[in-house]
């Protein structure tokens, strides 16, 4: 489990481990630099006191002595190099290198020396290094040694203060796991760490998203109901009305009845369908560069036996090739389809339908524009609601199709607006921003 407690347990652990592995190194050097002071001073004071002795006849120690193990070698040179006395014969140390202090080296090992004169006779006192470096590192473990016994101590309080740290995140926690699925009110950001804070922000608005979300979808369903009672209604009785039939005309009769009832229940159905599918929050696909012109010329191919049985003129006034928008070609499709089907529905028998696409300074666009009866300016804002129908329309819409074309759009970021049709009627135009994309340009 990635807890933070044991992440922070951990990390501090290891930074008081590197600060005490530092500060044990730092001891270590201070201290051999404070025993090669002291040393060199004790090599120094032993050399001269031993100027008033008299080494000549004095033979080299006994091989008992031969074989103590001491750390200060002393010895006693004639000018031309020859020792006449030395404390530790088997040292392997030679005369000094020059007065005062020096280094030797016998193999691997490093000694300390210190050299002086004294009536014709070298005097040479030596310490084995090793000797000192083992003192600093005694005295280094002496003052950190009981930083390490308290390590463990140290883990365990900072393993408590961590955890009532964490008091306030976990009561935060608790608090919203005892929400039921209903409770969508914002999360109170009372005695929540500063830290919290941002997490509490993103939570609230993800509540209040997802609230608004829930509204619209219980209005979605309510509304659904009730247009769907009504098709479903007159269907049943339709059905009745057939079985109740006294001959095979009125039977025929009535089918046909029931027939067109199936259908506009079935178009009902298909509309909701589609306006669930176009909600933003239900959007499943990933966008890609869409032929704008291309999908209109589609959307108008297949619409065009429609247009020819009612007597309607539809084409393509104006594209411009090339113009591109980012989205979804499906729900694009959709929202094409439903502004010609509008267009065709609400214009008269040998009136005109006319589709254009281009691309300005604005961003790419594309317009349906027909000269059936309009829609007031008064109403325009409420064509896009949810079945939503004027008393004077005409035809068996459903009142979804401008909401499908408005949900559509807003998944998009585009914008849809209504004016009147130059000579009568309305154009719909759907407008991309510019920035929609680097290939919504029109070359």
């Amino acid at each position: 489990m990635n807890s933070i407690r044991s992440r922070l347990l951990v990390a501090l652990l290891a930074a008081m481990s590197l600060a005490l592995l530092a500060g044990a190194y730092a001891t270590y050097r201070v201290a051999r630099e404070e025993a090669n002071a002291r040393f060199d001073y004790q090599l120094r004071e032993l050399a001269v006191s031993l100027r008033d002795g008299d080494f000549v006849g004095v033979p080299d120690t006994g091989a008992d002595e031969r074989h103590e193990d001491t750390d200060i070698v002393v010895q006693v040179f004639t000018p031309d190099g020859r020792r006449v006395y030395s404390s530790a014969p088997d040292s392997g140390l030679g005369p000094p290198p020059h007065m005062g202090y020096g280094r030797l080296f016998v193999g691997d090992d490093a000694w300390r020396s210190y050299a002086t004169t004294h009536r014709g006779r070298v005097i040479e006192v030596a310490q084995d290094l090793d000797e000192r470096d083992e003192a600093a590192a005694h005295a280094a473990l002496r003052v950190t040694s009981p930083f390490l016994v308290l390590l463990p101590v140290m883990g365990l309080l900072v393993w408590g203060v961590v955890g009532r740290g964490l008091v306030p995140l976990a009561a935060f926690a608790a608090s919203v796991s005892r929400r039921d699925a209903g409770d969508l009110r914002p999360l109170s950001a009372d005695g929540v760490p500063r830290e919290v804070l941002p997490l509490v922000h993103s939570l609230n608005g993800l509540l209040g998203r997802l609230g608004s979300a829930l509204e619209s979808q219980r209005a979605f369903v309510a509304d659904a109901a009730h247009e769907l009672r009504t098709p479903l209604a007159a269907v049943t009785l339709q059905a009745q009305l057939a079985g109740r039939a006294r001959d095979e005309a009125e039977r025929r009769e009535a089918l046909r009845d029931l027939e067109a009832g199936l259908h506009r229940a079935t178009r009902v159905v298909e509309q909701l369908l589609t306006l669930a599918r176009s909600d933003p929050g239900e959007a499943g696909r990933a966008f890609a560069p869409v032929d704008l012109a291309g999908l209109v010329r589609t959307v108008a191919a297949r619409h065009l036996p429609i247009a020819e049985a009612k007597g309607v003129d539809l084409g393509i006034a104006a594209e411009a090739p090339g113009v591109t928008v980012h989205g979804d070609a499906a729900a694009l499709d959709t929202l094409i389809a439903n502004l010609v089907e509008n267009a065709i529905r609400y214009t008269p028998a040998g009136g005109r339908v006319d589709l254009a696409t281009g691309a300005d300074a604005q961003g790419p666009w594309l317009s349906v524009a027909d000269d059936g009866p309009g829609i007031p300016e008064q109403e325009r804002s409420r064509v896009f609601e949810r079945f939503y129908r004027r008393r004077d329309a005409g035809g068996a819409g459903t009142g979804l199709g401008l909401a499908i074309v408005r949900a559509v759009a807003d998944r998009h970021g585009a914008a849809v607006t209504l004016a009147d049709t130059p000579g009568g009627g309305l154009t719909v135009r759907v407008r991309w921003p510019a920035a929609a994309g680097p290939e919504a340009v029109n070359p």
